[in-house]
Parts: C-alpha cells; structure tokens; sequence
C-alpha cells in the first residue's frame, strides 16, 4: 500500500449473520456485499471485547482495554477510567504520511475528550443532526423504549442519510486537496433501539423473520445471571410472535445503513477515487436481539455478540472474492494492519497482528488457532467473563459462576454446557492453562493473583 485514501466504516451492534454476504439470514445488505465480493471476506473475525466504549478504545490503542483500564462502557454503572488523550493512538501516526484524519459518527472512546485529541484533524458528531431534527420535526415523540418503532423521519432526513451526507460533503472537499485522507465513518445502527424510516420499516415482515436458531434456550446448566437478564428487562415471558416484529426492525435498520454506505460508495466513484481507496468494514460487536431469548449483549460471550462482520477492500492488493476463515480480531488486527500497509512503525506491544498476509494467502503457519474475548460487567453489576475459542470449541470462564463449554462442531447454537462431562475433563485442563497463557501473556490483571490463578491452572473450579 502507497498512501492510498482509507475509508473505515463501522456499525453498532452489528451481527456477523445479518450481513446477506454471510448467507445466514435472509437480510438485505447489497452494498456490503458488494464491497465484500471485491475483497476479502473474514469469516472468523472476533471483537475483544463485546461492548461500545472499551472496544472502540482498543481500536485507537491498538491494546486489550482491560490494560488501561476500560472495563465497560463509561456511560453506565460505576466510574472507571477511559483511554486518556496522553496514550497511544495511532491515527496519530498517519500524519507522518501526510494524512488529513477526519472523524465522523459515533465516538464513544473518552467522555469528555474529542477525537481532536487523537490524532484527528476533524470531528462531525451528531450535534448537527440534532439541531436539524429540533427545527425540521419538532413535535416528534418516540415511545416504544429500547424495543424500536418506526421513525417518521423520512430516509433522507434520518440519521444514517444524514451522516452518510457528511461523508460525502468530506469525500468531495479532500479529493480536491493533495494529501490522502483517512475517514473514519461510524454509525450508531442497528444499536437498540431500532427506528428504520420510510421503506426499511416495511421492508420485513415479521411473520417472515426466520426464528433464531438459538432461541429454544433453556438456561439448564448455564450461569444463573443469562436467565436473570431476561428479568431484569422484563421480557422473561417474550415468545418468538413478539420478538418477530423487533428482530424485523433490526433487519430493517441494517438495511437502512447498508443504502446509506452505498451513498457514500457512489461518492468515491463521483470523485474518480474508488479504486484507489482501502475500503474496511466492521462493527463494535454483535446483538442478542432475541437470541438465546435475551437482549443487547451483556453477561454473555456467545458468537451472537463476539462474532463480527470483517471485510477489507483493496484493489490490486486485497484479493477480489477471497473468503479467510483464519481467527482475526478486528480492533486488535486492524491497527497493525493499517500501519504496516503504509510502513510505518508497528509497535511491540500491540495486541494485534497485521492482517497483510492473510489478505492473499491464508497459508501463514505461525498463524493463531484459537481466540480469546472479554467482558467485566455493566450497569446490572460487575461479572468478569474470559473466553477461548477454537474451531470446534467454545470454553468460558465465568469467575463467579458455573464455567461453560460448548461443541461447535455438533452444538453451534451453543445450547449445552458441557462443562460438567466427565469426557471433557482434559480438554477443559488444557483450554484453561491454554487462557492462563493468553491472559498473562496480554498483561490481563483478572489472572495476576493466586486466587485466580489456582481457578484455572489447579482445576479446583468446580
């Protein structure tokens, strides 16, 4: 890579099988797709962390939150601290290739510091939209809470288009400059609550929304605090005809965000700088949304929420159509992919590793077989979670609750631990000295005291 533009867009709340590239769901996301099938599509890409503010802190960092501190979102429950401007970040790096960064969308990494204090030469965030909304659709009202409704601003007024016409306005006036530009586009769909306008609220019907393949959930052998989410929202009685109507909100808002992004597709080609632009996709983490019969995404490490959307597109460099099943993180690989394309500096203690190779050949031997994601709790209460996956197998450790293992291979919904399978107790040793290792070696405080320790390495967890 030679100092190419770099557009890099990211949802919230985005599940890897709601993208129509995936083949899983029946969602309608033609540009995406489109911008998959002319690069690479990473069909194992994880997100460390499954939740807004310390994952986006990880991407700007380059490092697992838990070492700087960013435990869960610093909006919600007990102050913790976020990722201070005086830190690491590389969009600062770009400037030494004569960058101009510009910000747009959804922040989410420090309360009170803009991207302006990250490297970032501009930064458009939703105030504008806001005073717009105020004076165009004062008298509108929305009720439904975080289950969604239908938003009666129309397509071109809403918050997608309205972004998406941002970065069309940036697109157009750094294209007449003589420097390479660096976009960052985050939007803050399909995030809960879900109000498609217009068409994308009709586009699903409910009754043709496929119910989850996860959503005959029991909660028999699992940690007590998954059924106790479904009180604590208030949906413990919710059957899949009143999940329909808002997974079809979902569905329709992906839709809605997709037809935004190809406005802002259609811009690259306006100003002749498509082909020569590295395209990235990717979300923050996934979305229950009814699977496993829960909500958003806290308390629990299953692929619904880990499991991300990754695709890079890069003509002449990036592989047109090539799909990598190797595990890759998105906000750890991301950074030392980007630095290494443009040669510059890749520092050491990143948590991550450029992807460069993986995007013509999978080949690379040394590559990881395994992955490991994190959670620590949120506004129902602190509950540290340490995940390790491979290939066929899923082994989480919930520190103050009945560990979990699952058989991807015949149990890809997760729906039985079997953790408590006598036939599983070697595995179980080995993929617990196996996290020891990736915890310590990633500077995980959760495994640097000998209580902890022993929970994992002397098999006293019951």
């Amino acid at each position: 890579m030679k100092s190419p533009n770099i557009l890099f867009i990211m949802l919230d709340q985005l599940r890897y099988d709601c993208i129509g590239y995936s083949g899983a769901y029946p969602v309608h996301t033609p540009n995406i797709d489109r911008l998959a099938a002319e690069g690479v599509w990473f069909s194992n890409a994880f997100t460390p962390i499954p939740i807004c503010c310390p994952s986006r802190q990880a991407l700007i960092n380059g490092r697992r939150p838990e070492t700087f501190g960013a435990l869960w979102n610093f909006k919600n429950g007990l102050r913790i601290p976020a990722l201070e401007s005086t830190e690491y970040a590389w969009p600062r790096e770009l400037h030494t290739c004569d960058y101009t960064n510009v910000f747009l969308g959804k922040w989410d990494v420090h309360p009170d510091l803009s991207p302006l204090e990250y490297g970032y030469d501009t930064y458009i965030g939703f105030e504008g939209y806001k005073e717009m909304l105020a004076q165009a659709y004062p008298d509108i009202r929305y009720e439904a809470g975080f289950f969604g409704e239908r938003d009666p601003v129309p397509v071109e007024c809403s918050k997608t288009h309205w972004l998406a016409d941002r970065a069309c306005e940036s697109i157009r006036e750094l294209t007449s400059g003589d420097h390479p530009w660096y976009i960052q586009l985050n939007f803050t769909e399909p995030h809960l609550p879900c109000r498609p306008s217009g068409s994308f609220a009709d586009m699903y019907r409910p009754e043709d929304i496929p119910i989850w393949s996860s959503f005959n959930e029991t909660f028999a052998n699992k940690p007590y605090i998954q059924k106790q989410q479904l009180h604590s929202w208030r949906i413990e009685d919710f059957t899949w005809e009143e999940w329909a109507p808002i997974v079809a909100r979902y569905y329709g808002v992906i839709s809605q965000a997709d037809d935004a992004i190809g406005k802002v597709l259609q811009e690259l080609k306006q100003t002749n700088t498509y082909d020569d632009t590295l395209v990235i996709f990717t979300s923050d983490h996934g979305d229950m949304c009814g699977s496993h019969r829960m909500i958003d995404k806290h308390y629990v490490l299953y692929d619904d929420v880990v499991k991300v959307p990754l695709l890079i597109k890069y003509p002449g460099i990036a592989a047109q159509g090539r799909v990598c099943d190797q595990f890759v993180y998105n906000m750890l690989d991301l950074p030392p992919t980007l630095l290494e394309g443009l040669e510059l500096p890749v520092p050491s203690w990143f948590h991550g590793r450029s992807l460069i190779p993986l995007l013509n050949d999978e080949s690379v031997p040394d590559w990881r077989k395994e992955i490991v994601s994190t959670y620590n709790g949120q506004q129902f209460g602190l509950y540290t979670q340490r995940m390790l996956r491979t290939a066929n197998w899923k082994y989480i450790w919930n520190t103050t609750d009945i560990d979990e293992l699952y058989d991807l291979a015949h149990d890809p919904d997760e729906l039985i631990n079997r953790i408590y399978d006598p036939g599983c107790k070697k595995l179980i040793q080995t993929f617990r000295s196996l996290l020891y290792e990736r915890l310590c070696a990633e500077g995980d405080g959760l495994v640097q005291s000998e209580w902890m320790r022993n929970q994992l390495l002397d098999n006293k967890k019951l």
